[in-house]
């Protein structure tokens, strides 16, 4: 019976989303001005972590300045989620308008070397449209993202489809590693995006670093272990927004060096880049995200001495 019910659900919320998504962009803009009026003026939706964020993060601007950054951060967000909802119908030749790749060159160079890639990403600008990039790689190799299920089955199966729109797959994190190391061993090529700048559990922390004038930030790093495994060769995408509607995606190699003994230089690598990506424009990152709510004070209280040794040399 749950399963029918859910069925249901899912295809009335996908007919509603996609007559919405029919609808042009100005259009839609339209509407996210008015959900802006609403989160923001009204709702009011996670302020305070807003604000204790860049706050935190920016300790050099001004009141007036964070503010203002918030308020551009909201507007934003709101342009995301019709954004995101327009990707349902979006057709590939706006698709490839609307997102541009730069360095795609690079990407081609490695596969064409026998090496498959990583592609760091942030929560910054509009991740969802990354999705499109085999409509300008072709399937020259398997695209996939890492994705965390939603509680929401409904809402889960809609953005699986979203999500895989244009060929590529989505990967639970639960099953990233057993799932791409296959591809590797199969010698299957391919090009996996990792968004990494979410909080890990305390349990899952095994590196911290300086970040955004944070210099406790724990991070994942499943990434990086399952880069190096598989030998893939790391970017990072350095996202820009032109214009409201457009947005430029450009492939910056993740140099390492391969004599060093330092652990996650990857992942420091990324986090480097990410920072400066959000320093150009914080707006478009998910400041709503409650990102240093785990510290290094009760990480040091949960372990033993030695359960801490085990987890930082994982």
């Amino acid at each position: 019976m749950k399963k029918a019910i859910n069925n249901a659900l899912y295809y009335i919320l996908f007919s509603f989303w996609y007559c919405i998504s029919l609808l042009p962009l100005g259009i839609l803009y339209l509407f996210s001005d008015f959900l802006y009026l609403l989160i923001y003026h009204v709702a009011h939706y996670r302020r305070k972590v807003v604000i204790n964020n860049l706050t935190s993060s920016f300790p050099d601007k001004s009141e007036k300045e964070i503010n203002e950054i918030a308020k551009q951060f909201y507007a934003w967000f709101c342009d995301y989620i019709v954004e995101s909802i327009k990707l349902l119908s979006m057709s590939e030749k706006e698709a490839k308008k609307r997102m541009r790749f730069e360095g795609s060159e690079l990407i081609r160079s490695s596969i064409d070397s026998g090496h498959s890639f990583s592609l760091y990403l942030g929560h910054y600008c509009n991740w969802e449209w990354i999705t499109t990039l085999p409509i300008t790689m072709g399937n020259i190799v398997q695209f996939a993202q890492i994705y965390h299920p939603l509680e929401n089955e409904v809402m889960n199966r809609l953005f699986l489809h979203l999500r895989g729109r244009f060929g590529s797959v989505s990967i639970e994190m639960e099953k990233s590693f057993r799932t791409i190391v296959s591809w590797y061993k199969e010698k299957k090529l391919n090009g996996v995006g990792y968004i990494a700048d979410q909080v890990p559990g305390y349990q899952s922390i095994h590196c911290w670093i300086p970040f955004l004038n944070h210099p406790d930030t724990p991070v994942f790093t499943g990434g990086e272990r399952i880069t190096r495994i598989t030998e893939s060769h790391p970017f990072y995408g350095y996202i820009t927004r032109p214009k409201r509607g457009y947005y430029v995606c450009k492939f910056i190699p993740i140099e390492v060096d391969k004599d060093s003994k330092e652990k996650y230089l990857i992942t420091k690598g990324y986090f480097k880049l990410l920072e400066q990506n959000i320093n150009d424009a914080p707006q478009y990152w998910l400041w709503s995200h409650n990102r240093w709510k785990r510290t290094r004070e009760v990480w040091e209280q949960m372990f033993t001495e030695e359960e801490k040794r085990r987890m930082m040399n994982r």
